[in-house]
């Protein structure tokens, strides 16, 4: 009688129990891509991912290298800290080359003219599109924002080279539009806010109320509008349930206006952060 343990097909015999035999190696490179792909990026940072993952195995260069990892392309954390729009255009184009056209996100900071250009002409599935603080211009939107028909979520704050010719291409271009982010920095703005009787500019505000009427979300933080502004955009955009001025301290919160405004479901005034301060230090809490 043999001593220790027998194998009988599929089993391993311990100790008079037959039990499943599972094999030692365990198979990692065979699972599928998919799987393997919702691994590596809910585990990993993408900077992580894409520099060490395929160093493992070549079905793990693979996959990282395929489209199942890149349905939604979000380096906006390694854009922040490598802050070069050179860079970021160099690897958006090899994250979109990677995705085979499929990309349905992109979130990036200081996307620039090229790394645009590339993204547009492959982005026939994007429907959201976060760009804060990129250089694209509005001769740049023009010409390629036909190839974003699907776009449902934009976020532009703090392009400063897109203008309202770039925002009005944007509105006739992306029909589906319905949540838009163009918040703009405060230090940036600060000059004009200081100002005795700082000057109102309504002309993005009217654009976005004439071009964008499926907005439901609408973020315009620091901006330099005026009750006019938001009136055109409470007139024109009926489907709002969220919108944010904080900051936008031209707009005076009387009469019909701030009637109008109550009715939004979410709403956030131009001193909302001022508002929350006051009640912060009044009730206390900043004590230790």
């Amino acid at each position: 009688m043999r001593k220790g343990k027998e194998h009988d097909g599929g089993f391993r015999r311990e100790k008079g129990v037959d039990r499943p035999v599972v094999e030692e190696s365990g198979r990692w490179e065979e699972l599928n891509p998919e799987i393997l792909a919702l691994i590596f990026v809910r585990v990993l940072p993408v900077d992580e991912m894409v520099r060490n993952v395929p160093l493992v195995c070549k079905p793990w260069m693979e996959v990282v290298e395929g489209p199942c990892c890149w349905r939604d392309i979000d380096v906006a954390e390694w854009c922040q800290r490598r802050n070069e729009s050179r860079a970021v255009d160099l690897a958006v184009r090899k994250l979109v080359h990677w995705s085979n056209c499929t990309f349905q996100l992109l979130s990036v900071y200081r996307l620039g003219n090229i790394g645009f250009d590339f993204v547009a002409k492959n982005a026939r599935c994007l429907t959201v599109l976060n760009i804060p603080m990129s250089e694209i211009t509005d001769d740049m939107v023009v010409n390629h924002v036909k190839s974003l028909p699907n776009l449902r979520v934009l976020d532009i704050s703090d392009c400063y080279n897109i203008t309202v010719k770039g925002l009005e291409a944007f509105g006739h271009q992306c029909k589906s539009l319905v949540s838009l982010k163009r918040n703009m920095s405060p230090q940036r703005n600060w000059p004009h806010f200081a100002e005795p009787n700082p000057p109102v500019d309504d002309s993005e505000a009217i654009v976005i109320a004439n071009s964008m009427v499926n907005l439901q979300h609408l973020e315009l933080c620091y901006g330099c509008f005026g009750e006019g502004g938001v009136s055109e955009i409470l007139t024109k955009c009926k489907s709002l349930t969220c919108l944010d001025i904080q900051g936008s301290w031209n707009v005076k919160l009387e009469g019909d206006i701030e009637e109008r405004l109550q009715r939004i479901e979410y709403f956030k005034s131009p001193c909302a952060y001022i508002d929350f301060i006051d009640e912060f230090y009044d009730s206390g809490e900043d004590s230790l």
